[in-house]
């Protein structure tokens, strides 16, 4: 998919700058296959590039297995190598090796992808034992746009909203904050399956403390908004495929900010909250009304197959 001609073994041999090695990997069923912005592909890309990003490491290179249904039209599997190669070479990052698979009809609709990411750790500790009261939330743009425009490419809802998925590599704002910030960034996420939500939930937990964000401040286009008042849905329960969240010092926020900001697409980054001391593995939300609201971790899946 990206060009090589190199004989094909049972291993590849990546060059990397340290013994140590970032590794992650996903494995996406998303339905349908395409929509606007993205597709299957394409996202069997960026989520697993984006895992390495906010774990602080340079994606390198990726590896990828396919599930086939039999009968699955070729032009809609060279359709999505296509998409996967357009979306390695944006993101920096190579595919050195991958296996097919075929099962029965009626198996695996369609098309199943795994992809395996292998990263180049900057030497930055990350995780929610740096985070402290008085640090600064993050997000890099508008949230819940992926989870809602898999919705309503699904067909089972009579909606229309011009709105296409944030699906995209995280890496070059990732790049330009700890470029800026170095050790002064304590905490990254992507936030997929849960949203924001349920990644703030898990981070008050582990990092035993609270956290604090303001509703007027979230990033929300307003056709998400729409859409979400009228399924019952909240916003921050709903997948992103092409946004971040950091923990800074308190001082860095404005640094944070510019940094991102300076990077085409990352303009849109905001500052929307802070973590506090307690009630420890809370997260609140407070209202233009003066009033807070608690913001709970996701329970079930409202929609599922998104990525």
């Amino acid at each position: 998919m990206n060009g090589s001609a190199a004989p094909l073994g049972d291993a590849a041999i990546v060059a990397l700058r340290s013994a140590s090695v970032a590794l992650t990997t996903d494995a996406f069923v998303v339905r349908p296959l395409r929509f606007p912005g993205g597709s299957i592909g394409d996202l069997a890309v960026n989520g697993t590039v984006n895992d390495l990003a906010v774990s602080g490491a340079r994606p390198r290179a990726l590896v990828c297995s396919f599930i086939l249904e039999a009968g699955l039209d070729v032009a809609v599997l060279r359709g999505e190598l296509e998409a996967m190669r357009a979306a390695a070479e944006r993101a920096g990052v190579v595919f050195v090796g991958g296996d097919t698979k075929v099962v029965d009809h009626g198996e695996a609709d369609d098309l199943y992808i795994t992809t395996t990411g292998i990263g180049d750790p900057l030497g930055i500790e990350l995780g929610p034992q740096r985070v402290k009261a008085g640090d600064r939330l993050i997000v890099s743009g508008p949230i819940g746009d992926h989870g809602i425009t898999i919705l309503l490419a699904r067909g089972e809802i009579d909606l229309r909203a011009n709105l296409q998925s944030d699906s995209r590599s995280v890496w070059p704002y990732v790049e330009a904050l700890l470029g800026a910030l170095g050790d002064s960034v304590h905490w990254m996420r992507d936030p997929t399956r849960g949203g924001v939500a349920t990644s703030l939930n898990e981070l008050a937990r582990d990092a035993a403390v609270g956290i604090v964000i303001e509703e007027r401040l979230l990033p929300i286009r307003d056709v998400v908004k729409g859409a979400s008042e009228i399924l019952g849905i909240d916003p921050l329960h709903v997948a992103n495929e092409g946004q971040f969240l950091a923990i800074v010092a308190r001082d860095a926020q404005d640094a944070a900010l510019a940094a991102i900001r300076a990077v085409p697409g990352g303009e849109e980054s905001v500052a929307i909250g802070e973590i506090v001391a307690g009630p420890a593995g809370l997260v609140q939300c407070k209202t233009p009304f003066g009033s807070s609201r608690i913001v709970d971790m996701l329970v079930g899946d409202p929609l599922p197959r998104i990525c």
